[in-house]
């Protein structure tokens, strides 16, 4: 096994915070027993966030998933500020909730050691492993039926009032 930590970042794991560290052959995660903000809740008021939402630390402790029995990682927004990043193993399922411009990395990580694309330590890339700089899409590439749909998710997020919706759909219908 090695020790050359990948990468590390905090998560939320099935109701508790975990230290997450990823290397080249597997991902680990600890989870404490009880945290400090659960512990000054419990102060502040007089133990009865404690008696209401229990003092249990079962869930405490660590775990592992080797790389190569991950068969999938998928991301799926949770909330406003939070990405859940889905390993998918063996006998297993893991979300981990990270902030949303951390879950791309996350992701891309764990599919680049799924696919044997990050060289093992002590390894120079080869030349297949070596990342192709991509040629950066053009803005207008993207087709009437896409750019509605960005629009409507703008609309729905509260960027576009229905009005603005409206006039731009009318622009983007008119040159189809």
């Amino acid at each position: 096994m090695s020790s050359d930590a990948l990468m590390t970042f905090k998560s939320h794991i099935e109701g508790k915070n975990a230290d997450v560290t990823i290397y080249h052959d597997r991902v680990e995660w600890a989870r404490s027993g009880m945290s400090a903000k659960k512990l000054t809740a419990g102060f502040l008021t007089g133990g009865a966030s404690l008696l209401a939402t229990g003092v249990r630390s079962s869930k405490a402790g660590t775990e592992m998933i080797p790389v190569k029995s991950i068969s999938s990682v998928v991301t799926k927004r949770d909330g406003l500020l939070y990405t859940k990043v889905v390993v998918v193993a063996s006998g297993n399922t893991i979300d981990f909730r990270v902030p949303h411009d951390s879950a791309p990395a996350v992701k891309a990580l764990l599919t680049d050691l799924v696919l044997g694309k990050v060289p093992a330590p002590g390894q120079a890339p080869s030349v297949a492993t070596r990342p192709v700089q991509e040629a950066a899409p053009s803005p207008q590439t993207s087709t009437p039926v896409e750019q509605l749909r960005q629009l409507a998710e703008l609309r729905d997020a509260g960027i576009l009032s229905e009005e603005e919706f409206l006039t731009k759909k009318t622009e983007i219908l008119a040159r189809m």
